[in-house]
C-alpha cells in the first residue's frame, strides 16, 4: 500500500486536472495504444475459455472472469505507479531530478486516467450526426449512429435518430465520465480501471442470449451496482447543469423523478429523464421505453445535450476533487490505527 500522507491529495487533484485536460485538448488515445482496446483484447480472448455445458460452472466462470481480467488490469496500473512515485529516484541520472517521482507520477497516471473517460469523444461521434440531420442526410447520420448505439439505424427516422443521439450522450454521461470520476475518487487511478473493465465487460458478455447468458450475468450484475450511486448522483448534477446551460432545470428535475424507472437498466432512466426535461422533449426507443412529454426534437437538441454533458462533468469534477480529501484522510486514520 501507498504510504499514505497529504501529497497524495494534492497529486490525486493534479492528475485529475491534467487528464481533465488531455481530454478536452487532445481528445481519445488512438486505439492502437487505447487501454480500453487492450481490456477488450484481454475479454475477448478469455471469453471463449469461459464456455461450459454445466450452467452453474459457466455461471462460475463468469465471475472468474471478471474478477481475472480486473486483477490482470489494475494490478499492472497499481504496481507499476508505486514504483514510478516511490523508486524513480533509484533511476541513473533521472533520480537525480527533484521531485522527479511525484512529477512521473502525475503526468503518466494522468495519461493512464484519461484512458478511463471520453468526453470529447462523444462530440466526435455526434457532432457529425447532427450536422448530416441538419442537411437532410439521413444516409450519413445513419453511419454515425452505430459508433454510439446498437439499434439497427436502417429502421430510424430522423426523430429516432437524433433521439438515439441524445440518449446516447446522457446515458454515457455517467458510463462514460462520471463512473471514472467516482472511483477514481474512492480508489484511484487503478479504481477507475476496475469501473472501466467492468463497463467494458457488460458491453462485450452481459447479453441474454444462450451463448452469452451465464458468463455474462456476473458483470451485469455488477455493471448496475457500481453505477447506482454515480448515475444518481450524475442525474441531480445534470438538473443543475440543465439550468446553467440555459436549459429547463425545473422539467429536468420533474421527468427525473416521474420517469426515472421507465428503463429496463434501473440505472440508465436517470440520465435519460433528466436529459429529457432538460430538452422539453421526450427520449425514446422503440418497443423499450419512452421518458419524457410530447414536444420537437431537432439536430440541435444534440448539440444542447453535448452541453449539458460537458457542464456536468466540469461540476461531477469538482466533487471529485471534494471527495478525495475526506477519502484520504480517512486512509490515513484507518491506517493510523492498524498501524
Amino acid at each position: 500500500m501507498f504510504p499514505l500522507d497529504y501529497t497524495l491529495f494534492t497529486d490525486a487533484v493534479f492528475i485529475f486536472a491534467l487528464a481533465f485536460l488531455f481530454d478536452i485538448v487532445l481528445g481519445e488515445i488512438p486505439d492502437r495504444i487505447h487501454p480500453t482496446v487492450g481490456i477488450g483484447k484481454i475479454i475477448g480472448y478469455f471469453r471463449p475459455k469461459m464456455k461450459n455445458k454445466n450452467a452453474k460452472i459457466e455461471k462460475f466462470n463468469g465471475v472468474l472472469l471478471l474478477v481475472v481480467v480486473a486483477f490482470l488490469v489494475a494490478a499492472p496500473v497499481f504496481l507499476g505507479l508505486f514504483a514510478i512515485r516511490f523508486y524513480s529516484n533509484a533511476i541513473p541520472y533521472i533520480g537525480t531530478i527533484p521531485h522527479i517521482g511525484s512529477i512521473l507520477y502525475i503526468i503518466i497516471g494522468a495519461i493512464l486516467f484519461k484512458s478511463t473517460f471520453a468526453i470529447k469523444c462523444m462530440r466526435h461521434y455526434t457532432v457529425p450526426i447532427a450536422t448530416a440531420l441538419k442537411a437532410k442526410d439521413l444516409e450519413t447520420a445513419r453511419k454515425y449512429l452505430p459508433y454510439i448505439v446498437r439499434r439497427d439505424p436502417n429502421s430510424l427516422n430522423e426523430e429516432q435518430i437524433t433521439s438515439a443521439a441524445v440518449e446516447s450522450i446522457a446515458e454515457s454521461t455517467t458510463d462514460g465520465i462520471t463512473g471514472p470520476f467516482f472511483f477514481f475518487a474512492l480508489l484511484g487511478v487503478p479504481g477507475a480501471f476496475i469501473y472501466r473493465v467492468i463497463n467494458t465487460l457488460d458491453s462485450m458478455v452481459a447479453y441474454k442470449t444462450p451463448e452469452l447468458r451465464n458468463i455474462g450475468w456476473f458483470s451485469a450484475k455488477m455493471d448496475t451496482t457500481i453505477n447506482y450511486i454515480p448515475s444518481r448522483l450524475t442525474s441531480l448534477i445534470m438538473v443543475i447543469a440543465a439550468g446553467l446551460a440555459g436549459e429547463n432545470a425545473k422539467e429536468s428535475w420533474r421527468i427525473l423523478k416521474r420517469d426515472r424507472n421507465k428503463t429496463a437498466s434501473p440505472n440508465a432512466g436517470y440520465t435519460i429523464g433528466a436529459m429529457a426535461g432538460a430538452l422539453e422533449t421526450q427520449l425514446a426507443k422503440p418497443e423499450h421505453y419512452t421518458l419524457g412529454d410530447k414536444g420537437p426534437i431537432t439536430p440541435e437538441d444534440i448539440f444542447k445535450a453535448l452541453r449539458i454533458m460537458t457542464i456536468t462533468a466540469i461540476l461531477f469534477g469538482l466533487i471529485t476533487i471534494t471527495l478525495i480529501i475526506p477519502i484520504i484522510t480517512l486512509k490515513i486514520l484507518l491506517t493510523t490505527i492498524i498501524i
